[in-house]
């Protein structure tokens, strides 16, 4: 599966236009003068300071092109004082294309020098061997790097992807319809339910088609931050070996915490998927949903939302079955990364570093994006710091080689709907999705 979770920024409309962009690709070529005004990376020494000279290849997403393209200008700046006689090109790229452009470009001789991708796009070209290894780097920030990015440029324990910036789930709530019952933002799963019963009873006893928490059978991506909070994992791996854990105890204890939840606050349909969940709320069938930071505007936007809405809804993070604590989201986001092929890695690793200073950072932070690291979440604007706060605990996908093989198998899906429809009971569901995941893991 291939899924790009954009900027956090709730109510701004770049954030949205760059998740939603379907312009054409582009590019732009800097070059640009030793300037006194920036520091030389570091790294300059290490790779060779002035004497290099060439074109360094970039492809970054329109993202950035369309909201921060002054990072990318300074971030050439400051690589072009270290080294004056490299050119720097920077090609944006489209999420709808750019994978099909990447395979050509690595199945002939000329590839670019960084790459920008999804974090659910780096398995199978880590595993490749199609990307560098970038250990031998130091990036700033990176022992607190987000841990869902961090673990997405990771294979068999060595790196070779680099956290951009990420995007988080929160709850997303009708802050009217929270006041109507006296219900304040819960800080435990168990006041998340005692909320979502008074909301049931207040909204839910006439209309049967409303939700307290709009909380579709087959949203995965909710069902195992439940597993997560509780301990458990997806799938462990040993040396080559993937083995399927959902069957765990632990797994079983959120999956359990999970079925409870949906099962006595959502009347959403116990075998749909979460997608165009704001409709829900935009038709007042849902008091609240787990989404994106980029949701929050589409349920008061002009076309297609509610403008009414905009003062009534609000986000915060999603609340741990431990009280006072967040429950671990799954993080979208992008990490940037180094073709194997290329001929220019001690450069490219430098640029990347530069790009993702402290200072772009912090940047990105101030305009409502999720930077790289738990060091900065804090400097996020009010209306995404829910985003921010959920992002310090993260969770991600298995990092194995078929792995995108169990999301098209839909094992998961399928087993959470065995669950909430009562095909299965939770120990037998999750044996059985083990056991799938196993064999497809390994296979």
């Amino acid at each position: 599966m291939r899924r790009k979770f954009a900027v956090v920024a709730a109510v701004s409309a770049t954030m949205l236009l760059a998740a939603c962009s379907s312009s054409g690709s582009s590019s732009s070529e800097t070059s640009a003068a030793a300037s006194s005004a920036a520091t030389a990376s570091a790294a300059a020494s290490a790779s060779g300071g002035s004497d290099e000279s060439g074109t360094l290849t970039v492809w970054l997403m329109a993202d950035a092109q369309t909201n921060w393209p002054e990072l990318v200008d300074s971030t050439n700046q400051t690589f072009n004082q270290a080294h004056p006689n490299v050119t720097v090109n920077v090609e944006y790229q489209q999420w709808s294309d750019h994978l099909t452009k990447l395979d050509a470009a690595l199945a002939g001789d000329t590839v670019p020098d960084v790459v920008e991708l999804g974090n659910t796009e780096t398995t199978k070209y880590m595993a490749a061997g199609a990307l560098g290894d970038l250990g031998g780097t130091q990036f700033p920030n990176q022992d607190t790097w987000l841990q869902g990015l961090a673990d997405a440029g990771k294979y068999n324990d060595t790196t070779y992807g680099v956290p951009y910036y990420a995007g988080a789930r929160a709850m997303i709530y009708r802050t009217d319809m929270y006041t109507d019952v006296g219900a304040a933002v819960p800080t435990s799963q168990d006041e998340f339910n005692a909320v979502n019963a008074k909301l049931m009873e207040k909204y839910g006893a006439d209309n049967k088609k409303f939700s307290a928490f709009y909380a579709p059978g087959k949203y995965w991506y909710l069902a195992m931050s439940y597993v997560y909070d509780q301990g458990g994992v997806i799938a462990s791996q040993d040396g080559d070996t993937w083995t399927g854990a959902l069957d765990s105890p632990e797994a079983q204890a959120g999956l359990a915490a999970w079925q409870k939840t949906v099962e006595t606050g959502s009347r959403a349909d116990k075998t749909g998927t979460e997608a165009e969940e704001w409709n829900a709320m935009i038709s007042g069938q849902a008091a609240s949903m787990y989404g994106n930071g980029w949701e929050v505007g589409l349920i008061s936007a002009e076309d297609g939302g509610d403008p009414d809405l905009a003062d009534k809804v609000a986000a915060y993070p999603m609340p741990s079955v431990t009280a006072g604590e967040v429950m671990p989201t799954f993080l979208g986001g992008s990490v940037l990364t180094v073709p194997a092929k290329s001929a220019n890695a001690a450069l490219a690793a430098e640029w990347i570093a530069d790009f993702t200073s402290t200072d772009n950072q912090k940047a990105l932070a101030a305009k409502g994006v999720l930077p790289n690291t738990t060091s900065l979440l804090s400097d996020v604007p009010e209306a995404s710091q829910p985003f921010a706060q959920a992002a310090q605990k993260s969770w991600f996908v298995p990092t194995a080689v078929n792995w995108a093989n169990v999301e098209t198998a839909q094992t998961i899906p399928n087993m959470l709907v065995d669950i909430l429809t009562g095909k299965a009971s939770i120990a037998d569901a999750t044996t059985a999705a083990s056991e799938e995941i196993t064999k497809i893991l390994n296979s």
